[in-house]
């Protein structure tokens, strides 16, 4: 009777260190790192500090409305989905690729030059190519391997030296990227093109809502229900 008993209390008190282990599994929160570029700014957010900025407390009201770091769509994803975020390596005005505006050397911003430095995340959101849209990097021809310098110099390459990069840098972390809406459509095609090669999800953003060509603050709401309903 008595050893029954013992069991019946043991077998209880395993089931509490299950259930107290599970309990604290659910409450762990999902960290959360961005590589991005001017509409994933904002003063005094963004690692490392000496990035460019977009966004600010006090911005310039012809350019955006967006004033406060939790109107931003990375921020309402973070605080909304549970997450909690690791890092934020945006860089306004970056391009995937090392040829930026006027032809100039952008390696210093470039987006393959950043994605070593964006911490242990569980969840990684590439936001990139705009600028190589609007400012006519070259787009290159696809290659797979054995990337040279001066491949790197157009956006086709620098792309996929990045997705391939990052698939091995950050093995178990769970990868979106994410399109902007307007691109070039070679671009966007690009993007989807080396995003299914490398088996990474990626998600086409829709009538995201502008001003000076940047997510407002209705925009960024837009942006975050929309990779929300691809991260759920």
């Amino acid at each position: 009777m008595k050893r029954s008993i013992m069991r019946k209390l043991a077998a209880l008190g395993l089931a509490v260190v299950i259930a107290g282990g599970s309990f604290v599994s659910a409450q762990v929160k999902k960290s959360v790192s961005i590589l991005g570029d001017s509409y994933s700014t904002f003063e005094n957010y963004v690692e490392p500090k000496t990035n460019e900025m977009w966004y600010f407390v006090h911005p310039d009201t012809k350019r955006t409305d967006v004033s406060d770091v939790k109107q931003t769509w990375w921020h309402q994803l973070i605080k909304n989905g549970g997450y909690k975020l690791e890092q934020n390596n945006s860089y306004s005005g970056s391009t995937v690729c090392t040829t930026g505006y006027r032809k100039e050397d952008y390696t210093d911003r470039a987006f393959i030059t950043r994605m070593d430095n964006l911490g242990s995340p569980d969840i990684l959101l590439i936001f990139g190519a705009t600028n190589d849209s609007w400012a006519n990097s070259p787009i290159g021809e696809f290659v797979w391997s054995d990337w040279t310098t001066e491949q790197l110099k157009s956006f086709r390459p620098a792309l996929t030296y990045m997705l391939s990069h990052i698939v091995d840098r950050y093995p178990n972390t769970e990868l979106l990227y994410i399109i902007n809406d307007g691109l070039k459509p070679e671009i966007t095609t690009s993007i989807v093109e080396a995003c299914n090669h490398y088996g990474v999800p990626y998600i086409q953003l829709q009538d995201i809502d502008k001003t000076a060509g940047h997510p407002n603050i209705h925009g960024m709401k837009q942006i975050a229900d929309q990779v929300s309903a691809v991260l759920k």
